[in-house]
């Protein structure tokens, strides 16, 4: 393993980071930016009003992409091992 292997891995992993957060950190930003642009229009200004809303966004969007993102951590999982298993000098 040299460290053309070793940066390949990390940029994997950190891709892999990307993948199964981005769904849920857009979920939230585009509740969020609702939230606010109701809060503005109506001038509600309560500070709790924008954590239920924002909680209940993230576990839907998470419950409907679990599947994607397993079906994405197996596979660089897959990978990570089979390029143990052979070596990295392939």
């Amino acid at each position: 393993m040299n460290e053309g292997d070793a940066l390949d891995i990390i940029q994997a992993a950190i891709w892999m980071v990307i993948v199964g957060a981005g769904p849920a950190i857009g979920a939230a930003m585009v509740a969020g930016v609702a939230i606010a642009l109701l809060q503005a229009l109506t001038q509600i200004q309560e500070m709790t009003l924008t954590f239920v809303p924002k909680i209940v966004v993230i576990f839907a969007v998470v419950s409907l992409t679990a599947s994607f993102i397993g079906g994405q951590f197996y596979v660089f999982t897959e990978n990570l091992y089979a390029h143990i298993e052979r070596g990295f000098d392939n």
